[in-house]
């Protein structure tokens, strides 16, 4: 006789089979199998889920019978699934979306005699230190080790860039591996191009065979198997991005999610998690202990100390008795008209260079300018697929949009007037190295040689090994300024840097995002840390900015070093403003091939809140068109919902679905719900 086994399969996330469908199973299967069954016409890899009400109820006859289990992989824990669960439930979305995309595409492919050789390979890998005896902590690492030894947590590790937040890490691990040499730990990273660095440290103190790497950058078969070693156990120490939160971890006592305050924890498209948040709730699940870092705390983390929620970890010195750079503003509104690099700074990038010491200069903004324009006419390099311009990318001749990827060669003249000055307005990482290197041309390094100006950006770091190359060459002092965006501002140790200028960040001053002071501030704290990270240099470090607003008070507390206020401010005008993180918020998007279809089916679901779980204490904004209201011919509109209490917003959503669900409209595309948004 077969049993009756309730599986999760990958079904969109307003499907109606949103939840478990159920089997006949040949075997009994332990929740957490990973099964292959039949789905329509095509077998596809389901997981075997926990018995639920809410599994569809069919009649024998219309069952069907479970393809078979993956043999020789474990289950997927308990643990594990409740992850899965919780945020399939607290996002909006499907089990299986969820619980199938934490799985490795590959895995879902693999027949029974290719996965039983993937599963040989996979060897125990006990942690084997591979040299470095641990260097002794500062009095500020070793307080914050003794903590989280003794104490719970939560833990906020804030702690000043430099001031070796790296190493405690490490000994945490450590310990942990010391205490319980089968244990595991998660450590996540905000991007893909700081995990190699971070990797190389966690091998050479443990051994490359119990460290391994997970993220999107990585090939299907090598996903793969980091996936199983992971799974098996055999990988003691897991290193990866946000989707390393979903990682199979059964003996997981650590984690760790350096650079908490990244937004690039926030999955954007999909399931929209933050994976921040999950490996707090993670932590709990599986009672092990979980470490935030970082030297710029998000808002939120910063308030669940204040509440006691987490528990605040200070490393305010840098290891070796460095300090941080000087902050030295430059106000603009007293310099020359259409100025890129003021005078004093420029001088200052010249005694650097003199001396034989690195610069870093900064614009978050790629190509070579932000539009082309014709000065005779009103034409600008619009993307005829998108509300935005194309950026004018002037090393290969092109205007490429950086929505939808839109491409075409610059043209020769206007192509609404024949004008042939067509100008580009505004600057960009390219045309900032241009001009660098115009105005240093004359400038000497102390051996004679002419000045050497690298960028790095997601133009120059497209190629596979890009990136690594140029670290390299900047590491080996064969570049004396560094030109980028902000991905040269994120965790990367230059030991040469003593001179770090921002050119132009006032645009977040005033934006219409609330967060954008926030995030501006991080950024700027960040780039400083790059600066004076060697001790001989420490004392001449600087930080350059260059702003048309020099009496804000975000500058006022970077000159300080001092984000305590900085928050302290922001947290204050959040409160009065009930923003987050004293309200919860949810947004409702909408794609259609109209703007009118899109809004009229956010005003329809609006027009159905009222009266629903919840509805009284949520407050539903009028729909508007997001910020770029087209890409790639596609019209995108949006629905801001608010509230004081994150259970009565969660109530109304999960009411709400079925009413969107319901809601059918000629020419819409796709909706989604985004819980917890970082960007309005």
């Amino acid at each position: 006789m077969s049993d009756l086994v309730h599986v999760v399969v990958p079904t969109p996330a307003h499907s109606a089979l949103a939840q478990a469908l159920t089997y006949r199973s040949e075997l009994p299967l332990a929740p957490g199998t990973l099964v292959r069954v039949p789905l329509g016409r095509r077998e596809v890899c389901g997981v075997v889920w926990d018995p639920s009400d809410e599994a569809d109820e069919l009649t024998a006859a219309q069952l069907k019978t479970i393809g078979g289990p993956l043999e020789g992989l474990p289950p997927l824990s308990s643990p594990w699934r409740q992850l899965v669960a919780f945020a399939a439930s607290y996002y909006q979305r499907s089990l299986g979306e969820v619980a199938l995309a934490a799985l490795p595409p590959q895995l879902r492919a693999l027949d029974a005699a290719q996965l039983a050789r993937r599963l040989k390979r996979s060897v125990t890998a006990a942690a084997d230190p591979a040299g470095a005896a641990p260097p002794a902590l500062t009095l500020e690492q070793a307080g914050a080790l003794s903590a989280i030894e003794a104490e719970a947590g939560p833990f906020l590790l804030f702690g000043a860039t430099g001031s070796g937040q790296t190493e405690v890490y490490l000994q945490a691990v450590q310990a942990l591996l010391a205490r319980e040499p089968q244990a595991q730990a998660l450590v996540l990273v905000p991007e893909i191009n700081l995990t190699p660095q971070l990797q190389a440290r966690f091998e050479e103190r443990f051994g490359a065979g119990a460290v391994t790497a997970l993220h999107s950058g990585m090939t299907n078969p090598q996903r793969l198997r980091s996936w199983i070693a992971a799974h098996l156990g055999s990988a003691r120490i897991v290193l990866g991005t946000r989707m390393a939160v979903f990682a199979s971890l059964p003996r997981l006592g650590l984690i760790v999610v350096d650079e908490e305050h990244d937004p690039s924890y926030k999955q954007q498209e999909g399931a929209r998690y933050s994976a921040r948040d999950l490996a707090v709730y993670r932590g709990r699940l599986e009672c092990a202990k979980v470490i935030l870092g970082s030297a710029t705390p998000s808002l939120e983390s910063w308030q669940a100390c204040d509440r006691g929620r987490y528990r605040c970890l200070e490393m305010p010195t840098r290891v070796g008795a460095g300090t941080l750079p000087r902050v030295r503003l430059v106000d603009m509104n007293h310099q020359p008209k259409g100025t890129l690099f003021s005078p004093p700074l420029l001088a200052a990038i010249t005694q650097r260079i003199a001396r034989g010491e690195q610069s870093l200069v900064f614009l978050n903004r790629r190509g070579y300018a932000p539009v082309l324009a014709c000065s005779a006419c009103d034409w600008r390099s619009e993307c005829s697929h998108c509300s935005a311009y194309r950026v004018f990318h002037k090393i290969d001749r092109t205007l490429r949009c950086h929505h939808c990827g839109f491409t075409e060669r610059v043209p020769r003249a206007c192509p609404e007037c024949g004008n042939v000055d067509i100008q580009p307005l505004g600057r960009g990482t390219e045309r900032l190295e241009e001009q660098l290197a115009q105005l240093l041309a004359d400038t000497r390094r102390p051996d004679g040689g002419p000045v050497r100006i690298a960028r790095m950006d997601a133009d120059t770091t497209r190629l596979k090994g890009a990136l690594e190359l140029q670290l390299a060459q900047v590491h080996a002092g064969e570049v004396d300024v560094l030109v980028g965006t902000q991905m040269v501002t994120k965790g990367h140790d230059f030991r040469s840097i003593t001179l770090v200028a921002a050119v132009n960040p006032d645009s977040a001053l005033f934006s219409s995002d609330f967060r954008a002071p926030e995030r501006l501030f991080s950024l700027l704290m960040q780039a400083a840390g790059r600066a004076g990270r060697d001790v001989a240099h420490a004392e001449a470090s600087e930080m350059w900015v260059q702003t048309w607003n020099p009496q804000h008070p975000l500058f006022a507390a970077l000159r300080k070093h001092d984000f305590p206020a900085f928050a302290e401010q922001q947290l204050q005008e959040r409160r009065q403003a009930a923003m987050p993180p004293f309200a919860f918020q949810a947004l409702l998007r909408a794609e259609a091939r109209t703007q009118e279809v899109a809004q009229a089916f956010l005003q329809a679901a609006a027009d159905e809140a009222a009266g629903l779980d919840g509805s009284s204490h949520v407050v539903v904004y009028a729909p508007v068109p997001m910020t770029v209201q087209r890409v790639a011919n596609v019209e995108r509109s949006q629905l801001l919902l608010e509230s004081g209490s994150r259970p009565a917003l969660q109530s109304f959503l999960a009411a709400w679905q079925p009413v969107l669900q319901g809601l059918r409209m000629k020419g819409l595309i796709r909706w989604a719900v985004d819980v917890d948004p970082l960007a309005i």
